[in-house]
């Protein structure tokens, strides 16, 4: 016999951000002196005040949208396919986190002020000015990581096409890009031929892509490493050299490291003589996952770089579909999270923040916690080193690894973030969640008005093996308790 699993909704209160950003007195935060009583402590990473210090239109905000109708997936076929995903639903999750995440009531207004906010810190002042350029990050590397298929045919995760899609729309429709201004790429990749045209119909026609086979290396624009030591010389693209802003849209997703977050999706921001493997050409894997919370790290390079770091006004992660880790074929038994809210489901959100070190600490929370990534992926299992560089990010100026940080044009860094853990993972709180006037604030937009989640009753389901039915309708090989039908979800094991 089969035991249901009743679906429920966490309920989670939004709150706003109170007072402005702060830096810690304790700038590292690791003595126990410097604990946050509100914090629990954490099973696996250390618990600790936060560090760092906030950014963001409103400091340390992380938004999360989630509406379970925007996965509508039983685990056939590949995952990526168009027919599993309601655009109209990862538009409204786009648009109100964009509008959240500013404190704004409207995507339009969210847009203006998030512009603002990254002018004002560049020493500019104003918002988006017709013809500036925009340049979007996504992360490719499943697509086609080993050879130039533009098919896409791959079942290991790379950008969800539809939330790409739904992002580009509300910068022409929202914002007043033209579309021709904007520039998707990932210069170590090639983008299916099924996403650019996706991405570049109606509205968004006119938007540009750059992967390894159209990207041009700016030879007066190299990485400079603040303690590698490499000989191979590696070159910012034109694409965002000449961007006037950048989005970086990462995955949420385990890794043979740990985590992979907005941090290491600038792997494919820069070009060298082996356009397949940069990274390894760059020598960069020895310096991504140390087993210590006090080494150099090669992404905290990237993060505060001058043109990678200063110019983006957004971060993103695409969490529609979350697997344990970067270089399996996704299927349901990978993807589906246990800890609440998800209680069995696909994770069916997006999040959003100005804060690089914030959003990458709040991935690498719900990372860590997750049983499905931790039973499946023994790189991410107990290891708390793999948020190293999220310290040495929000510590950038003085890191518990010593490292002086330079932003590859000779200035020192500054922390690029804020940085602590939630309380648990039933209530997904942090400080300014509880008030404080600094720390992380995650922001749960719940547009689960109507999920379509329901039961199934012993006669529905059926007794019979590996054939089931649902309401007349025969299901065969059912695949991980998960069954759709007319657009509801049925799940149970």
């Amino acid at each position: 016999m089969k035991k249901i699993i009743v679906m429920t909704l966490l309920s989670m209160s939004m709150l706003s951000c109170q007072g402005s950003s702060g830096v810690n007195d304790n700038p590292r935060g690791m003595d126990a002196d410097s604990l946050n009583p509100n914090l629990a402590e954490n099973t696996v990473f250390p618990n600790h005040a936060p560090i760092g210090e906030a950014r963001g239109v409103m400091p340390g905000r992380v938004t999360w949208t989630w509406n379970r109708k925007s996965v509508n997936w039983d685990g056939s076929g590949y995952w990526w396919e168009l027919n599993h995903f309601d655009e109209n639903v990862i538009q409204e999750l786009t648009d109100k986190g964009i509008a959240n995440l500013a404190g704004a009531a409207t995507a339009k207004d969210g847009w203006n002020a998030l512009f603002e906010y990254n002018n004002k810190e560049r020493g500019r002042s104003g918002g988006y000015q017709a013809g500036q350029k925009i340049a979007i990050k996504a992360n490719i590397n499943g697509a086609a990581e080993y050879d130039d298929d533009p098919h896409g045919h791959s079942g290991d995760s790379y950008t969800n096409p539809v939330v790409l899609r739904c992002l580009l729309v509300s910068l022409v429709r929202e914002a007043g890009v033209a579309p021709e201004d904007i520039t998707v790429y990932d210069v170590t990749r090639i983008f299916p031929d099924y996403m650019q045209e996706l991405c570049q119909k109606d509205i968004t026609n006119g938007v540009n892509f750059v992967g390894r086979d159209n990207g041009v290396a700016d030879e007066s624009a190299p990485i400079v490493w603040s303690a590698l030591k490499n000989s191979t010389v590696n070159y910012l693209p034109t694409c965002v050299t000449e961007a006037d802003y950048l989005i970086n849209l990462a995955n949420l997703k385990g890794h043979n490291y740990g985590i992979t977050l907005c941090g290491k999706n600038h792997f494919g921001s820069f070009i060298n003589t082996w356009r397949m493997r940069a990274p390894q050409e760059a020598g960069l894997h020895g310096n991504v996952s140390q087993r210590k919370l006090n080494a150099y790290s090669v992404l905290v390079d990237l993060m505060g770089n001058y043109q990678l770091g200063a110019k983006t006004m957004l971060y993103m992660f695409d969490a529609l579909i979350c697997p344990s880790e970067n270089t399996i074929t996704i299927a349901p038994e990978n993807s589906l999270w246990e800890q609440p809210p998800f209680n069995g489901d696909y994770t069916c959100s997006l999040f959003f923040s100005q804060d690089p070190v914030a959003i990458d600490g709040v991935g690498a929370d719900f990372l860590i916690n997750e049983p499905v990534c931790t039973r499946n992926n023994s790189s991410l299992r107990n290891n708390k080193y793999c948020e190293n560089y999220i310290h040495e990010a929000a510590l950038a100026g003085n890191p518990p690894s010593g490292t002086e940080y330079l932003d590859g044009n000779g200035e020192k860094m500054k922390s690029l973030g804020v940085h602590e853990h939630w309380n648990n993972v039933e209530e997904k709180k942090y400080s300014r969640n509880f008030g404080k006037d600094r720390g992380i604030e995650l922001v749960l937009v719940d547009l689960n008005s109507a999920t379509g989640i329901k039961n199934t009753t012993a006669d529905e389901r059926g007794e019979s093996g590996g054939a089931h039915t649902l309401s007349g309708v025969a299901v065969t090989n059912p695949i991980n308790g998960i069954y759709i039908k007319d657009n509801q979800k049925i799940l149970y094991k």
